[in-house]
C-alpha cells in the first residue's frame, strides 16, 4: 500500500481588501472605501494526492489568530483521521512545524512522515497555489467583517477543493518534478 502526499502551508486574509486590477472611467481612478481594519483570518490547509488512484484533496481549517502549533498539530491528527495508510507531509521549514508538540505526535503515530521542503523554496508547494486562488477569488472584495471574510473563504475554498482540476493546476504550476499521470 502506498503513502498519501499532503503539501501544507498556512495563510492569512485580511480584511483590508487587497486590489489588483478594476475598471474605470478614462479619467476616473477607482476609490475603494473600506475600514482600516487588522482583522484576519488564518487558514492552513493541504493539497493531499492519494497513493493509488492519484485522486487530489484540499483539506482546511480557519482560524482567527494566528496559527501556532497546537492547531498544526489538531490539523495533522485531521488529516490522519481521514486518511488511510501511511501519509507524508510536505511543507516549509517554519518554526511552528518543528515545535516539541508537532514532534511527539510523530512519535505517537508512526505513519505520519513529516518532509521539510528546502529553505525558501515556496515554489515547490503546491499549496501556494491554493492562496493565489483563494486571493485572486478574493481580490477587489470588501468584507464588512470577519464572517463575511469567513464565509467567502470557505466558499473559494470549497471551489477549489471540488475541482481536479485547480488541484492538478496547483501541482503543475509548481517548480515540482512532474508526478502525476
Amino acid at each position: 500500500m502506498g503513502a498519501h502526499l499532503v503539501f501544507l502551508d498556512e495563510s492569512g486574509f485580511l480584511l483590508t481588501p487587497s486590489v489588483r486590477k478594476t475598471w474605470a472611467p478614462v479619467g476616473k481612478t477607482p476609490i475603494m472605501r473600506c475600514f482600516d481594519r487588522h482583522d484576519r483570518v488564518s487558514v492552513i490547509s493541504g493539497i493531499s494526492v492519494s497513493p493509488k488512484r492519484r485522486r487530489l484533496g484540499l483539506y482546511y481549517d480557519l482560524h482567527t489568530n494566528n496559527i501556532r502549533h497546537p492547531q498544526v498539530c489538531t490539523f495533522l491528527r485531521h488529516l490522519l483521521r481521514h486518511l488511510r495508510g501511511k501519509v507524508f507531509i510536505l511543507w516549509d521549514r517554519s518554526t511552528i512545524h518543528r515545535a516539541d508538540p508537532i514532534k511527539a505526535l510523530c512519535r505517537r503515530h508512526r505513519r505520519l512522515r513529516l518532509v521539510p521542503f528546502p529553505s525558501y523554496a515556496p515554489q515547490l508547494n503546491p499549496d501556494e497555489g491554493v492562496w493565489n486562488l483563494a486571493k485572486n477569488q478574493l481580490a477587489n472584495g470588501r468584507p464588512r467583517d470577519t464572517y463575511d471574510l469567513i464565509r467567502d473563504l470557505i466558499h473559494t475554498l470549497d471551489r477549489t477543493g471540488r475541482s481536479q482540476t485547480l488541484l492538478r493546476g496547483c501541482i503543475t504550476q509548481s517548480d515540482l518534478p512532474p508526478f502525476l499521470p
